[in-house]
């Protein structure tokens, strides 16, 4: 992953594209920022692929609640720089499932760690978390597990 976003930044330092660097540098920041942490904490790899996936989900919902404030703050020209860096940050992402597969990972998930009622949505989401990091918007994921172990009482 950090090979990915090297190479994206010589290729946008290249092609002078100062939005694509200004990004691809927010990125590098933010995963250094981690790795740091991590170091801390006894992991002197740094963080994971999967925690860079989940670093670069978060940097999109960031980025999508800002224009959405700059939209209603008739900020358009803002709004749009949110969204052409979000467009940046999810050509790192895998393919995003759809809802009938995000509906099958979720059963899946609910058959694998046994899960019966709600209580138990904390290990049905780690379980996603775990096997579709970067695949799946954690936030809606998260009410379809819901109502998928409200249903099954």
């Amino acid at each position: 992953m950090r090979e990915k976003i090297a190479a994206a930044m010589k290729r946008a330092l290249k092609e002078k594209d100062q939005a694509a660097l200004g990004t691809l540098r927010l990125i590098m920041a933010a995963v250094k920022d981690r790795d740091i942490a991590a170091r801390v904490n006894d992991n002197p790899d740094g963080i994971s692929d999967d925690d860079i996936l989940g670093l670069l989900q978060t940097m999109i919902k960031q980025r999508t609640e800002s224009a959405r404030m700059y939209q209603d703050g008739d900020r358009p020209e803002l709004a749009a720089a949110e969204e052409a860096e979000i467009m940046i940050i999810t050509d790192f992402l895998p393919a995003q499932l759809n809802n009938n597969e995000m509906q099958t990972a979720i059963t899946t998930a609910i058959e694998q760690t046994e899960a019966s009622s709600v209580k138990d949505m904390g290990q049905v989401m780690a379980f996603l978390k775990r096997n579709y990091a970067g695949q799946v918007d954690f936030s809606v994921a998260s009410q379809a597990v819901k109502m998928a172990l409200l249903n099954k009482n």
